[in-house]
């Protein structure tokens, strides 16, 4: 466990960086100093070999994170915003980052907490999970990519809808929207991710990447472009060990040991 944060734990263990935002006293509030160990946290995670997948989640019982820390909004100004524009943040990382990211959401995850779960790759929720784009109940609009990730997930109809009212909804509301990948238990959290870990690890995760990047260039591009630049990542397949060890081990019947490579 990494003891260099203060309200993020960071553990890493068998290929897999479990980062944990760790306020739980408020909800896993995002005050400024968390989003920025956060924003490192994923940082050292994508560049670290060892690491094949990432894990987020929150602390405590109740919340993922119930967004951001909404004491420090009375003294904000906008110019305190238009200076970290280009400054990349969590959404940014996570969605450039060609590792898979998974949100595993125990709790509240609104505002830009919700927004945090979305820009993950994979969202397993716990059946008490509630998720909402909460930011104009305080005044604002949702600043972390929520705009733009709502219309993409359920449609632009129900985007609108709720954003405009924030209306929070449950597990099982976002699961039928779309929103996520699956309910379970609260006390079955922690053991549904890990067993997805090991599925992802059956399969090479230089592979795995390249899959990433192909998919997030579909939504950023035509259909025909898109087409194209999958043909380019397809053939680059090929020149990983990766490939070659997957095509023996099914063709010997066994199975493979990938390097990630």
């Amino acid at each position: 466990m990494s003891n260099e944060f203060q309200f993020i734990l960071y553990e890493k263990k068998t290929n897999v960086a479990w980062i944990t935002l760790n306020r739980p006293e408020v909800m896993n509030a995002q005050n400024d100093a968390l989003r920025a160990e956060l924003v490192k946290a994923i940082e050292q995670a994508g560049e670290d070999d060892e690491v094949y997948i990432v894990v987020i989640t929150g602390a405590g019982e109740k919340a993922f994170s119930a967004g951001a820390d909404i004491s420090q909004f009375p003294t904000r100004v906008c110019a305190d915003i238009i200076k970290t524009k280009g400054v990349k943040r969590p959404f940014e990382i996570i969605r450039d980052m060609p590792k898979p990211v998974i949100a595993a959401v125990n709790g509240w995850a609104l505002g830009g907490g919700c927004e945090l779960t979305l820009a993950c790759d994979i969202i397993i929720a716990a059946d008490n999970a509630q998720f909402g784009q909460t930011e104009l109940r305080v005044g604002i609009i949702p600043g972390g990519g929520g705009t733009q990730l709502w219309p993409r997930l359920v449609g632009e109809k129900k985007a609108k809808e709720l954003i405009f009212t924030g209306r929070i909804i449950s597990a099982e509301e976002a699961l039928k929207l779309g929103l996520i990948n699956q309910v379970v238990p609260h006390d079955k959290l922690k053991e549904t991710v890990e067993q997805l870990i090991q599925e992802l690890l059956k399969n090479s995760p230089a592979i795995i990447r390249l899959a990433k990047i192909a998919i997030n260039k579909s939504l950023e591009t035509t259909l025909s472009a898109g087409m194209s630049y999958e043909r380019d990542l397809f053939a680059l397949c090929f020149g990983f060990e990766d490939q070659k060890e997957g095509a023996r081990a099914f063709l010997e019947k066994r199975k493979p040991s990938y390097k990630a490579k």
